[in-house]
């Protein structure tokens, strides 16, 4: 189903780099992602980087904030054609979080930053629908909230439902929708005890009753789209029980919703610190933006993959 035709390095300059977007506005390229001293430093700051070939990248913009470690940059469009950034932003000393939103019609003005959400409550990634924004926020604190939230213009974000996932530490996720209309969200889950199997969540409009079920898996990182055939593809990082870190690796994986299960369509040259993709049909093949470790410090790749 997928042939890996190439992959390449695109940027290594920070300690550590990781967690990507990837959108394709115009005629080029935009990445983002962040460049921190590691995984959970408190020190991270956004890059976005271009290209027009896909394979020489050069730095556009640099972004950060004052009131901490920026984190997990997402690229999107919205319904106006403008570039949406969104990331949360933590502050170590409070163990707090906020979510911010920058916006910028060229990828290289970025203005000021806008506060979208509410506190602790992290908007990890933004589907756009119908000219509506959904995210179901990252549960930041062990009492914090999970929320599912809506917003027509991409700054104000109102609740659409308090607690969609029903269980305790939910987390990083990612929502696409058919032409239907129904919401298909892919959830990787915690408990008490750490990773837990990852969950997949289905709803019809107006989206205030989800029915979750379990993948059996647990994954990292997910991001996932909705193929021309109709078929549904996630990138994640795939966990193996018992496994060491860099037993880990990035997959891209077909979703069954009717068994439901993840199957592996393709392994990305990648291990331990890695996942995080953007992903972008252009042309008629995959791009694949992602982090890894599997050369030394964690950078940010850039494949290319053919859908047969």
């Amino acid at each position: 189903m997928t042939r890996l035709l190439d992959v390449q390095r695109i940027w290594d300059r920070a300690s550590h780099n990781a967690f990507t977007g990837l959108v394709r506005h115009g005629d080029r390229w935009l990445c983002c992602f962040r460049e921190a001293t590691d995984h959970i430093s408190p020190d991270g700051i956004l890059r976005v980087i271009t290209s027009d070939d896909g394979q020489s990248w050069e730095s556009a913009a640099v972004l950060a904030s004052p009131f901490g470690d920026c984190r997990d940059p997402k690229l999107c469009h919205a319904p106006d054609g403008r570039l949406m950034l969104n990331c949360g932003v933590w502050n170590p000393p409070n163990d707090a979080i906020i979510s911010l939103a920058w916006f910028s019609a060229d990828g290289a003005d970025w203005g000021e930053p806008v506060q979208i959400g509410e506190p602790d409550s992290w908007l990890w990634r933004i589907a756009w629908h119908r000219g509506r924004a959904y995210c179901m926020a990252v549960r930041c604190l062990e009492k914090g909230p999970n929320r599912l939230y809506a917003s027509d213009d991409g700054v104000r974000f109102t609740t659409l439902v308090d607690k969609p996932f029903p269980r305790d530490y939910p987390n990083e996720n990612t929502i696409v929708f058919a032409d239907d209309d129904t919401a298909v969200c892919l959830l990787r889950h915690h408990d008490a005890a750490g990773p837990a199997d990852a969950q997949v969540g289905v709803a019809r409009p107006p989206y205030t009753e989800w029915a979750w079920r379990s993948l059996g898996v647990p994954i990292g990182g997910p991001h996932m789209i909705r193929l021309p055939d109709g078929r549904l593809l996630a990138a994640v990082r795939l966990w193996h029980p018992g496994g060491t870190w860099n037993d880990q690796h990035t997959a891209l994986c077909l979703l069954d919703l009717e068994r439901p299960r993840l199957e592996e369509a393709l392994a990305l040259p990648s291990h331990g610190d890695s996942s995080y993709a953007g992903m972008v049909l252009h042309e008629g093949l995959l791009w694949v933006s992602y982090c890894s470790s599997h050369e030394g410090r964690t950078s940010i790749y850039l494949a290319r993959v053919a859908l047969d």
